[in-house]
């Protein structure tokens, strides 16, 4: 981590919740993209992993932490009434 200037993110101690939407977003990505997978380069890895979090995850998958909609239509409600406050 030190070699590329990353920073470690622990959970706080004891607390399970900490980590679930990062938990729950890669049990979804190695159902449905990576299961039983082997990529024949990186690049083919990187655009099938892009696709699945751009074309589908994002805009398409309802969230329950999200009030079950989508991580983008979260997002436009969120700025949209932030706007008109």
């Amino acid at each position: 981590m030190k070699e590329h200037h990353l920073i470690p993110s622990m959970s706080r101690r004891g607390n399970c919740h900490d980590n679930a939407v990062a938990e729950s977003f890669f049990a979804t990505f190695k159902k449905r993209v990576t299961k039983c997978k082997t990529y024949s380069t990186r690049e083919e890895a990187k655009a099938e992993i892009f696709n699945f979090i751009e074309m589908f995850y994002n805009p398409i998958k309802r969230h329950s932490h999200t009030g079950g909609v989508s991580p983008v239509k979260f997002e436009e409600a969120y700025f949209l009434e932030s706007t008109n406050v």
